[in-house]
């Protein structure tokens, strides 16, 4: 375990908490942590506030090293980090403010099903996704791809396969961050060991904390906003969370082996070496960046798979088109991913490299990077919780885009590491529990639902407080789970 942080932690606000760069020699800029009383005990427990005042010490940081509510202890960076590094001055790109599983994010479906309807078909529902959407580890793809195929789903992303392989609708592109594709994705500095881990697993869920989720919209916080959405109290909606799998899991290897000896090189000193970096414009980060954009890629589209998959599901269920059940996407966020960005800093715009590790984009209403559909009201914003808890839909915010780099939180956060919860499961049945609840659970691993347990997670209530309070998003709806399937 990490230990408990002991520096200082300087109260700026209800939601706000500085660490002043004067705490460690080395920090170019403040840490700044958003967390509320309820919040900032479990926080500083397990010493992740020292990781946010070890990546302020990066080359080319800007504004403050940021940590979200739901922080805990990651590796370099704490999950729930983001940091933007100017390219121009100095800025370098750290692997660890990505993490292992690259462009790992949500997607959201809405329905028009009615809960009471679905209620009667759940327990057929969640059997039939969990026949349906391969999870767990070691469990390959349904549909198979040949090597080139796999290149141009790293290089091309959500376009290629819902044009060229018919694997979604038009309107899922559109509703995926950044259409899901980043530009300049390099397909060639991928290593033949992350392509073999990668071949079979697009359209995998994979295992941890990835999940598919069948929900009900159980409030409406913002009437206007669900409109646009298509939400409705009683309403099922879909959310998915999975990542690049063993692709992306290499990749990231890879790129930590390949950058060990270079901020020698380039004289960088860094106060962890688990954030390994190298400067943007450099050969070296250039190929980080080429391969990381390829495992965003591939991401978006082992999501669109199981898109895919989920609808094929719920048409087996209810005998019924997906299209006449209003299966649309809300929309598709990353939360460990880096992107260049333009932001206002220092009175002039400037294109950042912005690191978030569990964390979410969340643009305004008006920003040019948003869909049509979207523009007046601003980013949806995914923020899933446990499995015995709720999930929030919310809309970013200017808030964020001055404080935050137009960034927002990822989920709940753990409270527990995975084999503390794996303990405190002992003699209990979670799936009973969960059943007790109202919610129905299937795991293909041993210890899935053990370490997914609600327990193991703080109160997501809580943390969206401190986003809503804070202004960076606002609340659209609440999400309540009646079945889940897990690795």
């Amino acid at each position: 375990m990490p230990g408990k942080y002991t520096g200082p932690l300087e109260r700026v606000d209800e939601c706000r908490w500085r660490i002043p760069k004067s705490y460690k020699e080395g920090m170019r800029v403040d840490g700044m942590i958003y967390a509320s009383d309820a919040l900032i005990d479990s926080i500083v427990s397990d010493n992740a506030p020292e990781q946010v005042a070890n990546v302020a010490c990066l080359p080319g940081i800007v504004g403050h090293s940021i940590a979200m509510p739901d922080i805990h202890w990651g590796y370099g960076f704490c999950i729930g980090g983001v940091a933007a590094t100017d390219p121009e001055e100095g800025g370098v790109i750290s692997p660890g403010g990505v993490g292992y599983d690259i462009n790992c994010g949500v997607r959201m479906l809405r329905t028009n099903i009615p809960s009471k309807r679905a209620e009667k078909q759940m327990d057929k529902l969640i059997d039939t996704l969990f026949s349906t959407v391969p999870c767990g580890v070691g469990q390959g793809g349904r549909i198979k791809f040949k090597p080139d195929e796999l290149k141009s789903i790293m290089r091309d992303g959500v376009p290629y396969l819902v044009n060229k392989h018919g694997l979604g609708w038009e309107s899922d592109i559109e509703a995926t961050e950044a259409n899901g594709r980043l530009p300049d994705a390099k397909p060639e500095f991928v290593s033949d060991r992350a392509l073999q881990r990668g071949k079979s697993q697009c359209g995998t869920l994979g295992s941890g904390n990835h999940f598919l989720e069948v929900q009900v919209v159980d409030r409406i916080d913002d009437e206007k906003a669900a409109a646009a959405m298509g939400l409705e109290e009683g309403l099922i909606t879909v959310m998915i969370h999975s990542g690049s799998r063993g692709l992306g899991y290499q990749v990231c290897d890879d790129a930590l082996k390949d950058l060990r000896d270079v901020p020698k090189k380039y004289g960088i000193e860094l106060p962890d070496r688990q954030l390994v970096c190298a400067p943007i414009h450099s050969k070296e980060g250039q190929k980080y960046l080429g391969a990381m954009r390829a495992a965003a890629n591939y991401a978006w589209c082992n999501r669109q798979i199981m898109t895919y998959l989920a609808r094929k599901a719920f048409e087996e269920v209810f005998d019924v088109p997906a299209e006449q059940m209003g299966m649309n996407m809300i929309y598709d966020v990353a939360h460990n991913i880096a992107k260049m960005e333009r932001y206002e800093v220092d009175g002039r715009q400037r294109t950042l490299c912005v690191h978030r590790k569990g964390a979410t984009r969340a643009f305004p209403a008006g920003h040019p990077e948003l869909p049509d559909c979207y523009k007046a009201l601003g980013q949806p914003v995914l923020v899933p919780g446990d499995m015995g808890r709720f999930s929030y839909i919310l809309l970013g915010h200017e808030n964020a885009m001055r404080n935050t780099f137009g960034s927002a939180c990822h989920g709940a956060g753990r409270l527990m590491s995975r084999s503390a919860a794996i303990r405190a499961a002992k003699g209990r049945s979670i799936r009973n529990e969960l059943a007790s609840a109202g919610v129905i659970a299937r795991a293909r691993g041993r210890h899935g639902l053990d370490e997914e347990q609600p327990d193991a997670y703080k109160d997501v209530n809580t943390v969206v407080d401190v986003l809503h309070d804070a202004g960076m998003s606002r609340r659209v709806a609440r999400m309540r789970p009646l079945g889940v399937i897990k690795g």
